[in-house]
């Protein structure tokens, strides 16, 4: 038997994944942190749910910060923009408290922050002191925990919450230091989360975005010669954007992955599979 070929309708020259996708977000509301210029990961994240149809809520670190991020909310049409520094006493609960008063619930979170002092990042970890160490798990790893807890009585089921980590949480990466024993804490915060959250129908997952030229990278120690490397190893021979690691998070918050929890989702154009 032989069937006879039907012609395909050819792609644009220029296509764009998210052309085809449409509003599959609509009616999704969630809160994103961790946006600080149109370079960073969060950024990325929020501008696809926006375009996928999600109704955004937004912090900023500082009024130094705000600057930046307030032509950002209004560029989305973020519904919230609200200041969030997670080693401020009461913070982090006000963000909440206010989506309480104005949404009533929350169906996803977007945890995209990450700090550790520069003295601490640029040693050995060895050397790492105590106060660093504590410091970079408060606001890299802790935070994510506070904001799950607070976020789970707003959660209706087939909510999602997301955090960023890194390769450097599983394998050694030069200069990365500190920041990898953190990240791999992170990592393993996202399994007991999603273990604890499972029953009520909340899905949780790390996102292990490649190495971007974001502001937060900038602090690692030579940071160009981390990005020659990935672009050298990767199968793709290339970076991943933020347009990328956003589309991720969107299927992730949406209902494409309701069968998947608690695993880290590698967005790093193959990269983590090279030895």
């Amino acid at each position: 038997m032989t069937f006879a070929a039907r012609p395909i309708d050819p792609l644009p020259k220029v296509w764009d994944p998210d052309t085809r996708i449409g509003d599959m977000l609509k009616g999704k509301r969630g809160l994103v942190v961790g946006v600080a210029n149109e370079h960073s990961i969060a950024f990325g994240c929020a501008a696809k749910l926006r375009a996928f149809g999600a109704e955004l809520a937004l912090t900023y670190l500082n009024e130094k910060a705000h600057k930046y991020v307030q032509p950002l909310a209004e560029q989305i049409q973020a519904s919230l923009l609200m200041p969030l520094d997670v080693e401020k006493p009461g913070e982090t609960a006000a963000v909440f408290d206010r989506i309480k008063a104005e949404w009533g619930h929350l169906d996803f979170l977007i945890h995209s922050i990450a700090y550790a002092p520069r003295e601490d990042l640029h040693g050995r970890v060895i050397d790492c002191s105590e106060a660093g160490f504590a410091q970079a798990m408060r606001v890299s790893c802790y935070s994510f925990i506070e904001m799950a807890r607070l976020a789970e009585p707003l959660m209706r089921p087939g909510g999602a919450m997301l955090t960023m980590s890194y390769y450097g949480a599983d394998k050694v990466v030069s200069n990365y230091n500190v920041m990898g024993p953190v990240k791999a804490a992170l990592e393993a915060t996202t399994r007991y989360l999603a273990a604890e959250l499972g029953e009520a129908g909340v899905r949780v997952y790390a996102v292990s975005p490649g190495p971007l030229k974001t502001r937060a990278a900038s602090g690692i120690a030579a940071f160009d010669e981390l990005v020659a490397d990935a672009v050298a190893r990767s199968p793709a021979g290339r970076l991943v954007d933020i347009a990328e690691v956003g589309r991720t998070v969107a299927f992730l918050v949406g209902g494409g992955a309701s069968g998947m929890t608690g695993d880290t989702i590698y967005v790093d154009a193959g990269l983590h599979n090279m030895a």
